[in-house]
């Protein structure tokens, strides 16, 4: 079998080709060697099978239509219009191609995108302190504070006022009940990506299902153009006044001999939230290689996934991965698992993202009136009460619960995903990690899991206790998710192309790609931190 490539090592620091059956060892010295193993074969698209193909993309596609979605969306046009939603259609196409090539690395090794990150150089008790800073905002539980509102709609038969101190403890009570449900899909049903994949399915067929309903028969052509055509207004900012909601063009403007506009920058920080956390945003992209492994893609199919604590007993997951020869026989093999995973991001994440914004944004600017602000208890549940108004009868009376039933599907999944994706990355990381782990039996991951996950539940408890408001929970994580994003950006673009052997590695396009994607989302937070400072 003749060896195609290798990581080029200084000699002796580890055999180019797997000599002796002994994998390569490159990066930190502090993590564990990789096993060695098999490249298993591609499965074969074929339409009739459609369900077993559909994996992370599906997943992770019902997460993503989530707070960015279902809140900030339509903050921003009840206020403006499509106009901006440029800035979306740019977040969206950065994390597609960043989601491909984590998952590139977990194909190569049967291991997450996070514990590649551990295995860069200086090593992982440098990594660890880095990314504890970095996933500081995935631990504000915004998105169960906000589920509080439909659920409160639902109890009361209105949507609640915030001003009445009794219905005000009800939402932070809800929340906190909301919350709670939110794990019990991450302790019980045998493996966990199994769980969350299914929910997500019934997620996306009626979500997506009603709010079509809604588009087709209650809303005119005009918001679709204006929606639609918002994705490609690139350049269109908010300028004048606070109270004119007017938009500008920085292009046209510049083109015209203008000067450069002047940019209202009172929603900022919502702006940056729309571009964090349209699709998925942060670090919340990462589980996609963990989910490419639980899916058994690739050299997945040789590590195993994470069991839930109950009806999990014959699940378990090796503490290192996994990765394979560059051969004449295994290339081919690997060109087509690389197909496989973009098509499941471009053919279904990519566009769930689009229609996940799209349709919430269609409700705000169809039934709420232009310029708007909204109270962030209320976000949640704004257009129920305008939606019921259009449509009328019974039916409308019916509206009103689906419009409520969808926030809650909508956002209270997402919280699920979210925690899963928190805890799952560090058990995955520290699960190679550390030693003291590795000398666990694989089945004992998860215990590890769940002890994670109380930990993060107490303290996601504690936050919803102390909330003030949904809105700004959601706009400080949204500044933590670009900066986070950004910097894994380039982190991503090292790993690949020193971890990886030569032949599997991005081309020169998507490492430039990942790194102009770095400098845009460092440049959104900067801007919204400043202004965010500014007012406080």
């Amino acid at each position: 079998m003749e060896v195609l490539d290798s990581h080029r090592p200084p000699a002796g620091a580890f055999p180019s080709g797997g000599e002796a059956g002994l994998a390569p060892h490159p990066g930190s010295q502090s993590m564990p060697r990789w096993n060695l193993g098999e490249l298993p074969e591609a499965p074969e698209f074929k339409w009739r099978s459609l369900w077993h193909f559909l994996g992370p993309g599906l997943l992770m596609g019902g997460s993503a239509i989530g707070g960015g979605e279902w809140l900030v969306g339509p903050i921003v046009t009840a206020r403006y219009g499509g106009g901006l939603l440029w800035l979306a259609t740019i977040s969206i196409l950065c994390q597609v191609i960043y989601n491909i090539e984590i998952s590139r690395y977990t194909l190569y090794t049967g291991e997450p995108i996070f514990t590649g990150k551990f295995r860069t150089l200086p090593g992982p008790m440098f990594w660890v302190v880095v990314y504890l800073a970095l996933d500081f905002g995935t631990l504000f539980p915004y998105l169960a504070a906000s589920a509080a509102t439909p659920v409160a709609a639902v109890w009361l038969g209105h949507i609640p006022d915030v001003q009445v101190a009794a219905e005000m403890r009800l939402l932070k009570g809800l929340g906190v009940t909301v919350f709670l449900f939110c794990l019990l899909p991450l302790i019980f049903g045998g493996k966990i990506y199994n769980c969350l994949k299914a929910i997500m399915t019934f997620k996306i067929f009626t979500v997506m299902g009603f709010l079509l309903f809604l588009a087709v028969f209650y809303s005119h052509l005009s918001t679709w153009t204006e929606i639609f055509s918002g994705f490609f207004k690139f350049g269109t900012i908010p300028v004048g006044d606070k109270a004119d909601n007017e938009l500008g063009n920085i292009f046209v403007d510049l083109f015209q001999g203008r000067a450069f506009p002047a940019v209202e920058l009172s929603m900022v920080a919502f702006l940056s939230s729309l571009v964090a956390i349209s699709g998925q945003g942060g670090l919340s992209n990462t589980p996609i290689s963990n989910y490419t492994r639980d899916q058994g893609w690739g050299m997945g199919a040789h590590v195993g996934a994470i069991p839930s604590l109950v009806g999990g007993h014959n699940l378990q997951l090796s503490h290192v991965g996994t990765v394979f020869q560059v051969t004449a026989e295994s290339l081919p093999r690997w060109k087509q698992w690389v197909t496989h995973i973009q098509r499941d991001q471009w053919v279904l994440w990519f566009p769930a993202c689009f229609f996940g914004l799209a349709l919430p944004s269609m409700l705000s600017v169809e039934f709420l009136p232009r310029g708007g602000e909204v109270d962030g208890w209320v976000a949640a549940g704004m257009t129920a009460n305008a939606v019921q108004a259009r449509v009328g009868g019974q039916l409308g009376h019916l509206c009103w619960y689906m419009t409520l039933l969808c926030g809650l599907l909508v956002l209270a999944p997402t919280m699920a995903s979210t925690i899963d994706g928190y805890v799952r990355r560090w058990v995955d990381v520290f699960w190679t990690s550390s030693k003291t782990l590795r000398a666990l039996d694989t089945k004992m991951i998860k215990h590890v899991y769940f002890w994670v996950l109380f930990a993060y539940a107490v303290l996601g408890v504690i936050l919803l206790v102390a909330i003030e408001k949904p809105t700004r929970l959601l706009n400080i994580a949204g500044n933590f998710y670009n900066v986070a994003f950004g910097f894994s950006c380039w982190h991503v673009a090292v790993i690949n192309t020193y971890l990886l052997p030569r032949a599997l590695r991005p081309g020169w396009f998507v490492r430039s790609f990942l790194i102009v994607s770095g400098f845009f989302f460092w440049s959104i937070a900067t801007v919204s931190f400043w202004q965010m400072w500014k007012t406080w």
